[in-house]
This record gives C-alpha cells, structure tokens and sequence, in this order.
C-alpha cells in the first residue's frame, strides 16, 4: 500500500475520507504522545480532523487541537512532540490531505512506510477504553507570528532597525484565500510595512483564485501591482516595492517586483541562500535544494563561500539530516529550498512561506528595490516539459538514460543520484526525472540556447521510450 506522496498523502476527499484519518490516525498513535492537530480551511477539514483526533485518542495519544492555522504554524507547534495537519496544499478545493510532523520535522520515509504498514495489515486496533488519550485546545498563532517577527529581527536585518526593518516600505500581499490570512500581513505590518492584502478572507472554495499561486493564476494580482499610485510624485512611481502571494497553506510564497513581474523562483532562492552563507560563520556552510533547482543558486552559494547539496524532491528534511550527520563541527546547513518552498533552519525544520515571506521582504528593503536585489544572479532561460512514458517503462527508460544522455551531451558532470543531471561548464544544466504521479518523464534546462538543449534532450527520451516499450 502507498498512501504517502512526496509531500504526505493528498487526494481528492472521495479518497482522503475520513475512514482513511481514523486509520492513519490509529496507526500513527501511541499511548504516552501527545499530537497538536491544525487544518486549512477547506470545508472537509472539520470533519477529518474530528477523525484524526478520534484515531489519535483511541490508539492512546492525547490529542490538543490548535484549529485552523498555516502549515508552518502546526509544524511550529509540533516541537517537543508530534503534529498533523489536515491540507492540501496548493490542490483545488475538492482535495484535502494529511502531513505529518515530529519534532518540528515532517515524517522521513521510514516513518511514513510503517503507517502504511500498519494500515495494509489492519494493525490499528483501539487500545484499552481507560487508557484512549484526552483532548485540549490551545492558540498558537500569535506565538507563533511574534517568534517569526522576533527572528527576523535578530537574524535578518542589518543595518536597519532591527525593530521595524521595513519602515516605509510599502507591500501588496494576496493570500488567495488561504492561511496565509491570518499570519503574513500581520508579521509585515508589524517589521513597520504598509501591506495591503488582497484576498485575506479564508475560504475553502479559493473564490478569487485557483490555489496554487503561478504566473496565470497571479494575472489579476500582477495587474493590480501595476497600477500606479494618483498620489504618486510621477506616473513612473510605482505604488508598491513588493508583492507576495501564498497557497492555500502558506508554506508557498511566490515574490513579485513592483511591475507585476513573477520574479523566478530559482532566483530568490539563489538571493536567500546566498545570504544565509555570507552571514554564517560556519566554515562549511550548506545549503540542500533539489535536482530541478537552478545552477544559479550554485553560483552565488559559491560566491558567498559555501556549497550545494541535493536531495530528493519533497525530502528537504531528509537531506538536512543527512548533511548533519556526514559533516563535522565545522558544517552547518544554513538554508534548504525547493523551488517555492524554503526551510529557514536557523528558525526550525519545516518549510515556512511566512517566515519567506518577511525575509525577502527585508532583503529587498535593506537592497534598495527587486532589481537590485536580484541584479547580481545571472539568469538563463529555463523550459520544462514533460514526455509521455507509461509508468511500467519508467525504471529500464531511466536505467538506459543514464548511459544514453552522458554519451549525447558529453563533458558534462553527470548525476544520477535523483534522475540524470548533466552540468555544463557554463552553468548550463539538463536534468531528466520521471514524474511520481503522472505517465511522463520530466526534462528540465536551463541555458542561453535553452531550446536547442531541450529538443536534443527530448529526441533522446523519446527514442529510448519508444524502444523500452516496443
């Protein structure tokens, strides 16, 4: 059985039901644990986290509730014991999903693998009815935004005041109807911002707009940036510094300069991790990403005196641990990203867009604008597509790539680690992965002659498919 994906397990609510929160409930459960359970908004979260707390209660753990909060906030909460979260993310309205935390930390494999067990083998029977755990309630939330206020004073600003390092800066922020509602205008405001938030009403129909927050899904908000101010001094004033918008959990952000551009996502997390090195006094500072991230996040952790370590998608906890446990005293992991989705580890193990959110918000304002922020990253044209492979072909079909990509794109580094990575001495980068949930293999690339790069890549798989499958 697979219930778990690579970021928990998440489906549409005929799937994800509450039968399916009893058991995995049930089988994450222990007499003597104590669990903090939050949700989204969705209009399925009550009636699977009452099931997930009937689980949880009846298999022993007891049980404190924290309603509805941010993915990070439940991650937060989750220190010193466990967590789950009832979310889907960034998935459409009809979704729902469970995650689950220990100690701040998503659940490593090994430990998703034993509730899947668990629940195959209808191992998730009830404990005694006088030992089933209790329940209470608690607010975290404000906890929770003054640690993240308290953290970027301390940790991110320079130079500014550390107790209000956006002053003047002004920041339009759209929480698409999600969690991020409740937590990121708040924190801004607070570090001295004027925010203004657009669509920070929670709903789980995502009324205004689709969930997942992209450059289609943003065009309304991208518009709305590009208005200009009619109390500016002229027409070329623009009238915010900023824009971020969240998904409908808030461990997303996506940054937007005041034209409305969606700036690349590889790039803010080449800009954050770059200052995570430079600011470390570690003398082997690490920053984990993943195999689809950009070279030009190598370039500037380089730069700053540090290195680049891969993991896995999904599994960003994972390769931090790994880091730890192969460094010595001398190591220290001072960032791990995926695109959108950062883990600020000086603040804790989870991924956080809230936490994203006042920290890039503060290096744009202690840079001067976006532009300059961004100036110093050398950004090539990136593609990605996807080619039909069915699922049954897809382990010979990586098997054979790992040979026949290398012998096209020769004096390449070559990974295989999480797929095929070949690296260019220009930075240029290809790599091909297969999709975990869909009949595709993935091709990304970057590079100034990008589309040249992706063809030759594609003619490869293609051909390799078509043989595998004949």
């Amino acid at each position: 059985m697979t219930l778990f994906g690579t970021a928990g397990i998440r489906g549409p609510v005929t799937e994800i039901t509450p039968a399916l929160a009893l058991e995995v409930g049930q089988a994450a459960g222990e007499p003597g644990e104590t669990f903090v359970v939050g949700r989204d908004g969705r209009e399925t979260g009550p009636a699977l986290a009452a099931a997930m707390e009937a689980g949880l209660e009846s298999a022993g753990a007891s049980v404190v509730r924290i309603g509805q909060v941010p993915t990070p906030t439940l991650a937060f909460a989750s220190r010193g014991r466990r967590g789950v979260m009832l979310t889907a993310s960034h998935n459409p309205p009809e979704d729902n999903g469970i995650k689950l935390f220990a100690d701040g930390v998503e659940y490593d494999r090994d430990a998703e693998r034993a509730i899947e067990e668990s629940i195959a083998s209808d191992d998730t029977d009830a404990v005694s009815w006088d030992d089933w755990g209790d329940s209470s309630r608690m607010d975290v939330l404000e906890t929770y935004r003054k640690l993240v206020i308290d953290y970027i004073g301390d940790e991110l600003v320079d130079g500014t005041d550390a107790s209000e390092p956006l002053a003047g800066f002004s920041i339009a922020v759209d929480c698409g109807n999600g969690m991020g509602s409740v937590a990121t205008p708040h924190v801004l405001e607070r570090l001295g911002a004027e925010v203004v938030a657009l669509n920070a009403t929670v709903d789980g129909h995502f009324p205004a707009r689709e969930s997942k927050p992209t450059p289609k899904t943003l065009r309304e908000f991208s518009a709305f940036l590009e208005e200009q101010d009619p109390h500016a001094v002229s027409d070329s004033e623009p009238r915010f510094d900023l824009g971020l918008a969240h998904d409908g959990d808030a461990d997303r952000l996506v940054v937007l300069g005041p034209d409305g551009e969606v700036i690349h996502e590889d790039t803010i997390l080449a800009v954050v991790a770059e200052h995570y090195v430079a600011t470390s006094e570690a003398a082997d500072p690490v920053v984990v990403t993943t195999p689809n991230a950009s070279a030009r996040i190598d370039e500037r952790v380089r730069e700053a005196g540090g290195r680049v370590e891969r993991v896995r998608l999904g599994a960003l906890h994972e390769g931090i641990a790994r880091e730890r446990a192969q460094g010595d005293d001398d190591t220290e992991v001072v960032f791990a990203a995926e695109p959108w989705k950062h883990i600020h580890t000086a603040f804790g193990g989870w991924i956080d867009g809230v936490v994203s959110a006042a920290a890039v918000a503060t290096l744009v304002a202690d840079t001067g604008d976006t532009a300059a922020l961004r100036e110093p990253v050398t950004e090539r044209p990136y593609r990605k597509i996807s080619v039909d492979c069915p699922d049954d072909a897809k382990s010979d079909v990586m098997e054979t790539l790992e040979t026949a990509l290398p012998e096209t794109f020769s004096d390449t580094t070559v990974d295989t680690d999480y797929g095929v990575r070949l690296e260019f001495d220009d930075a240029s980068w290809i790599l091909v992965r297969p999709s975990g949930t869909e009949p595709y293999v993935r091709i990304y690339a970057e590079s100034d002659e990008v589309d040249d790069l992706v063809d030759e890549a594609s003619d490869v798989v293609e051909s390799t498919v078509a043989d595998v499958s004949e």
